[in-house]
């Protein structure tokens, strides 16, 4: 995982106030405070790019309706491909959190 490079008690701490958070309206104030717009913005385009993927649209069709790069769409490709697994793993939880509402 590449994601033990970057280990650490910083990254601890962030993780952890992630979890802590209770409702969606506490994860839009916190974040509104963490991150910018455009930051914000970039990772729920990730999320929707990954999606749109799993759902098998083309990258043109992903392109158009999310302005993602194709830069950027062949990265989550790949992460959706060989990486671990998270993106299945919240889209799944997502999807059966919206089924049971």
């Amino acid at each position: 995982m590449q994601i033990d490079k970057l280990r650490g008690k910083e990254l601890d701490q962030l993780f952890k106030s992630v979890l802590s958070l209770k409702d969606l309206e506490e994860c839009y104030r916190f974040f509104d405070d963490l991150c910018t717009v455009n930051e914000i913005q970039s990772l729920a385009q990730r999320l929707e790019v990954a999606r749109m993927l799993r759902e098998g649209k083309t990258y043109h069709k992903i392109e158009t309706e999310t302005g993602a790069s194709t830069a950027t769409i062949s990265r989550v490709k790949r992460c959706l491909n060989y990486g671990n697994d998270a993106y299945e793993m919240a889209l799944e939880r997502i999807k059966e959190d919206e089924t049971i509402k």
